[in-house]
């Protein structure tokens, strides 16, 4: 992979159902014997995304404070970029500090959802919704250029979020770039000015593939309409398309979520 220099915001929006992925190149739906997706039957599992690291660019902080970047070469390239895709009005916002990140406290995240435990979810109400963060990180060094999702404390908690609430993903405010953001701080990546979040194909592939068995399951579960469509858009607005035949396996093996 090019060298990259790291950025301070992630820009570029995700619109609703209809991923905004910058990739290197186009492949065919079908990925090729080469590619690190063979790992999964082709029958079941597709990926619309080039060999090699997957670019995906992506648009968050809904407090409305960006970094700006330390590079005067890349004035041009920001200026060129379109506005971020403000949060949905009245969505869940979780919001976190330096404290509440170095206590694992998911207190935060309880109150704002009013989610206490895994089984007081109630799907369709967070479906309309939809659930967002705010980040409100003070970094050491003001002068430090990583991303939040660069700094591993941010990252341990979401670690923690995801472990009590495994499905949170498809809840999340995926128009404002949330679904994206929230894989950034779960899988290993680099970042680009240009292609924004650079993902490890596998490591972002294993993600996506956990998420639709868990997902799936779990909104089965709870009675939500057409469960096989929105795990698909889960999984598309990441760039993977999941076949059909997947999910009738699932059906048959009658596999309940984690």
């Amino acid at each position: 992979m090019a060298s990259i220099r790291p950025l301070s915001a992630f820009k570029q929006p995700i619109p609703t159902f209809a991923p905004s992925i910058s990739y290197r190149q186009q492949l065919d739906c079908m990925p090729s014997s080469s590619s690190s997706s063979s790992i999964y039957p082709t029958a079941y599992f597709y990926l619309s995304r080039p060999q090699g690291p997957s670019s995906i660019s992506v648009a968050f902080n809904p407090s409305g404070k960006y970094d700006l970047s330390l590079h005067d070469d890349d004035e041009q390239e920001q200026a060129d970029l379109p506005p971020p895709i403000p949060p949905t009005e009245g969505r869940y916002e979780v919001v976190i500090d330096n404290d509440i990140i170095r206590r694992l406290d998911l207190v935060p995240f309880q109150s704002a959802t009013g989610i206490t435990s895994p089984s007081d979810a109630k799907p369709k109400e967070f479906l309309e919704r939809t659930i967002g963060f705010t980040i409100n990180y003070t970094r050491e060094d003001q002068n430090d250029p990583r991303e939040l999702s660069e700094f591993p404390d941010i990252r341990l908690w979401f670690v923690r979020v995801d472990a009590a609430y495994p499905w949170l993903p498809v809840l999340l405010d995926w128009r404002a770039g949330e679904l994206a953001r929230y894989a950034a701080m779960l899988v290993p990546h680099q970042m680009s000015m240009k292609k924004g979040v650079v993902f490890n194909p596998e490591a972002l592939a294993l993600f996506v593939m956990k998420k639709v068995f868990i997902v799936y399951s779990w909104l089965k579960e709870n009675d939500i309409p057409m469960p096989r469509l929105k795990t698909k858009d889960m999984a598309r607005m990441l760039g993977f398309g999941i076949g059909e035949e997947l999910f009738d396996l699932i059906d048959e093996q009658s596999t309940s979520p984690s």
